[in-house]
């Protein structure tokens, strides 16, 4: 296969598609989606058929027992993905809202309209159901996709990719609305990134060498975070059992989140009360403390942290613990190692949380909640794309009004400027 033709080709035709998306009713976009569900539901054996075949060369080329569970599409998977489209129809369209009317001293009316971004480019890793996921965000948000996921999972994206233009065409939008790149070699990915002239936006997820792959050699804006750097900061004004009620959730609900807390910072203040209870209930989580001296000399038999603790993501039971001078000493820390990814205070005194809510340069700032919150779901986006760190365009959980622009509509009565 020629990949750059190849690619070429998915371009032109997703530039095209776009533009039949754009205009299509919110009606025809939900349909193609719950036509899409139906297809899904009764490709149930088609799809396991698929799977079974990327499981049986996965365990031929060694993938670990974690990356087939992330593989694997499971009856309960298939259930989550037709109900994942039905839940997207069934969310509000930002394509086409106006907002911010004004009239003008000159006698015009101003305002924005959202607007879909064009075509987004998708890279992924063995999770097939993020095809799925991926596919109805764009195209409830009026987008055109071209979908690249990983080797390990092509049998599984194109049955899926089958379910989808089954339901674009039952809707009578264009089958190319939703392409997924048929090709594993990896050059596919090389020409998906450098090709402004048909893709608009990029979005990685994945580890963090392909997004640090993709952020260094991409020549299309990408929307992306590279770690989830996570911290609770435990103010000396707290409540000493929501705290440990946080803290606790924060690191042990799920290890391998990117909105999982790997740095818990306490006020030196309240360390001597509150280490030795918090310490109590991590270890009796299994989770292994590194600390600062001061937190090494109030808990006495756990390992010091190095100065790589403070800027690790450890996806794992691992704890970095620091004690700090106060809200000061928290926000410097924060700023210095944060990934800008979700950072959290908890206290009870408003003034505290208003400076941290301020100072704090990250894409999500809590107050007295779990870093696990900071996901779209629970935003109430419905779902999302991925999570943003840069500032530009969108920053934080990335919905369908992330996946939307705006642009400037004037309203006239034969206006003319003098």
């Amino acid at each position: 296969m020629d990949v750059a033709a190849y690619m070429t080709e998915l371009g032109q035709q997703a530039r095209a598609a776009s533009r039949e998306v754009a205009r299509s009713s919110t009606a025809v976009r939900n349909q193609a989606l719950l036509a899409t569900a139906d297809a899904l539901d009764a490709a149930r054996s088609e799809l396991a058929t698929a799977n079974s075949k990327d499981l049986e060369r996965g365990r031929e080329n060694g993938l670990d027992s974690a990356m087939l569970d992330r593989l694997e599409l499971t009856a309960q998977r298939i259930d989550a993905m037709i109900e994942g489209l039905r839940q997207v129809a069934a969310l509000p369209d930002p394509v086409g809202v106006i907002t911010d009317m004004t009239y003008r001293p000159s006698g015009i009316q101003v305002g924005k309209m959202r607007v879909p971004l064009g075509v987004i480019g998708i890279i992924y890793e063995s999770r097939p159901n993020v095809t799925v996921e991926a596919a109805s965000l764009c195209l409830k948000s009026g987008n055109a996709t071209i979908l690249r996921g990983g080797s390990e999972a092509i049998h599984s994206n194109q049955a899926i990719a089958r379910c989808l233009k089954q339901g674009l065409s039952e809707a009578g939008l264009p089958e190319t609305a939703v392409q997924v790149v048929s090709t594993t070699d990896r050059a596919a990915v090389g020409e998906l990134i450098t090709m402004p002239q048909f893709v608009d936006v990029i979005v990685p997820r994945g580890g963090k060498g392909l997004i640090e792959r993709i952020s260094r050699d991409a020549r299309v804006p990408v929307i992306k975070h590279l770690d989830g750097v996570c911290h609770v900061y435990i103010d000396s004004h707290a409540d000493p059992e929501k705290a440990l009620k946080v803290a606790v959730n924060a690191k042990t609900q799920r290890y391998g989140t990117c909105n999982t807390m790997e740095t818990l910072l306490v006020d030196e203040e309240v360390a001597d009360d509150l280490l030795p209870l918090l310490a109590e209930q991590f270890r009796g989580k299994a989770v292994e403390l590194r600390g600062c001296p001061r937190t090494c000399a109030i808990l006495g038999d756990i390992v010091e942290a190095t100065e790589e603790d403070w800027h690790e993501e450890y996806l794992a039971p691992i704890l970095a613990v620091k004690v700090v001078e106060g809200l000061d000493g928290a926000i410097e820390h924060i700023n210095r190692y944060s990934s800008q990814h979700t950072d959290s205070i908890i206290t009870e005194n408003y003034t505290r949380a208003r400076r941290f809510l301020t100072e704090v340069d990250s894409s999500s700032v809590m107050v007295n909640a779990s870093t696990r919150f900071a996901d779209g779901f629970e935003y109430g986006l419905g779902a999302e794309i991925g999570i943003s760190t840069d500032k530009i365009h969108a920053r934080g959980p990335v919905g369908l009004e992330g996946l939307t622009s705006q642009k400037y509509v004037v309203f006239g009565d034969g206006h003319i400027r003098t």
